[in-house]
């Protein structure tokens, strides 16, 4: 049995948060994860007893839990990726993060290092007007501008801002550096403010920095298969690749939610917020459900009886839209149980979001304490 400070492990410090500040410095776009897959190779290749990339460019590590567990009938057998026997195993447990971030691909070149560009995954364009940003695999430095206010006719200033109106502006200088097709992404330094910090793509190198956290100092009786995922922003494509090689029992994903907190003035001045669906300050978020999935009750049960039992604040994430890899994880094969946890967040998918740090201790120790508590008994019930 656990005690009450194993729910605290793997502990988090100065060395995590320079591995968390390292990871959302990277730049990796959907589709160009090369950057934050190098650290993450770098990271776990110590401690994984298999580990590939995949045509798609997920990395795939496992590593093998030191007890064991007998199995269940019912449960699926072991991938050709494990070495456990169908007699007495352990349960293969897929947790998995994606890589990628939201950012902009080249489309044209207006010429004079001026150029066009579409959105890599959910940006609004109010939020890029004057924008610094990073282009190609040299991080050329450019702006995201459009006609000033000083040029605008008073009409004008309150049009929605269309993409079409905006260019990437890297100088004449720099514009045979970049090529259409490059992606690019927000510069944003890593920045801490007291509890908090700030930083482009913490969407989701919180669950990446987790992730490997986690791998290094797993719990001992499940196998861990850890999948790092690309091309989540664009539509899960990544995950349920990788959900179908790792064949696990059940999977755990790591992301980061947005936490619509912030006050709201009604007509009559009151300022309570009634339509939040996570606040920071509260804790992990433990999804019931989103747009792309209906989490397994059972897990969501396990999840909320670790967290009261090791004293871990917990919130649930409030239905609604959005989604996580769980969206494409849980339809793999015969079906895989699924459940996600996250960061709240503010500010998300701009150059600048904001999450506690207490909020990202507080998930990966409720993370840890649920997968350490796992059973096959926890799958042999109904649903």
């Amino acid at each position: 049995m656990l005690d009450n400070s194993i729910g605290r492990n793997p502990s988090m410090g100065e060395e995590q948060l320079l591995l968390l500040e390292r990871l959302c410095n990277a730049c990796a776009v959907s589709g160009d994860e090369t950057e934050v897959r190098e650290i993450v190779l770098e990271q776990v290749r110590p401690y994984a007893s298999q580990l590939r990339v995949d045509a798609l460019g997920n990395v795939l590590a496992i590593r093998e839990g030191t007890g064991s567990q007998p199995g269940k009938p019912g449960l699926p057998p072991p991938s050709s990726l494990a070495s456990q026997s169908s007699a007495a195993r352990r349960l293969r447990v897929m947790v998995a993060a994606h890589m990628d971030e939201v950012g902009f691909m080249l489309t044209y070149d207006d010429e004079g290092g001026l150029f066009r560009f579409e959105t890599v995954g959910g940006v609004d364009a109010e939020h890029l007007l004057g924008k610094p940003v990073q282009v190609g695999q040299e991080h050329i430095p450019g702006v995201i501008g459009m006609k000033p206010i000083h040029l605008t006719k008073s009409d004008e200033r309150n049009q929605k801002v269309e993409l079409d109106n905006l260019r990437i502006d890297v100088s004449p200088g720099n514009g045979r550096k970049v090529k259409v097709g490059d992606w690019a992404t927000f510069i944003s330094a890593f920045t801490p403010l007291g509890p908090s910090f700030c930083a482009k793509a913490l969407d989701n190198r919180l669950g990446v920095a987790s992730l490997i956290e986690l791998f290094k100092s797993p719990p001992p009786d499940i196998d861990l298969l850890a999948a790092f995922t690309v091309q989540e922003e664009v539509g899960l494509r990544g995950a349920g690749v990788a959900a179908h090689a790792l064949s696990p029992d059940l999977a755990f994903v790591l992301d980061c939610t947005p936490a619509r907190d912030l006050p709201v003035l009604d007509r009559s001045g009151k300022s309570e917020n009634t339509q939040y669906n996570t606040r920071l300050g509260f804790g992990p978020a433990v999804y019931v459900a989103d747009r792309s999935t209906l989490s397994d009750p059972r897990l969501v049960r396990h999840i909320l009886e670790s967290a009261e039992q090791y004293g871990l604040p917990c919130q649930i994430r409030q239905p609604g839209g959005g989604g996580t890899d769980a969206g494409a994880i849980h339809k793999q094969l015969a079906g895989i149980p699924s459940v996600s946890i996250s960061v709240p967040a503010r500010y998300l998918h701009t150059p600048s979001g904001l999450c506690r740090a207490e909020d990202w201790k507080n998930t990966l120790a409720l993370v840890y304490a649920a997968l350490s508590r796992l059973t096959p008994e926890i799958l042999a019930v109904e649903r």
